[in-house]
């Protein structure tokens, strides 16, 4: 099995989640903690490029957008939403989980399961 890499948030309970179960399984995990090492821009295209989502569904729209002042229609092709992830990473949709060719927004986090049934 390819080795699934995960952009993980240590704070977020769906991405804790995410990641428990892929450990619980014994699959082998590449995490990367964005919040401390933030994706470049090769790696929000390679993640976007393998999501079945719209790369605005990448961008959260939470409180922390608002105290910005972004407005969600500004954010919806991929290169707005990379520009947008470089500068502040903390409004990446979380847990991202790549394994080859795919990708999922693991939330809830159980989805990770779509990714790792044909190895069971």
């Amino acid at each position: 099995m390819a080795v699934i890499t995960i952009y993980h948030n240590p704070s977020c309970s769906k991405s804790r989640g995410a990641l428990e179960i892929l450990c619980e399984r014994g699959v082998e995990v590449e995490v990367h903690e964005y919040l401390e090492r933030p994706p470049k821009r090769a790696d929000l295209e390679y993640a976007l490029a393998r999501l079945p989502d719209t790369p605005a569904e990448l961008v959260r729209k939470d409180k922390r957008f608002k105290e910005l002042g972004l407005d969600a229609n500004d954010y919806v092709s991929a290169d707005s939403v990379i520009d947008l992830l470089i500068e502040h990473p903390e409004l990446m949709q979380r847990p991202i989980v790549i394994r080859g060719d795919r990708a999922i927004i693991a939330r809830p986090s159980e989805k990770v399961a779509e990714l790792i049934e044909d190895r069971l």
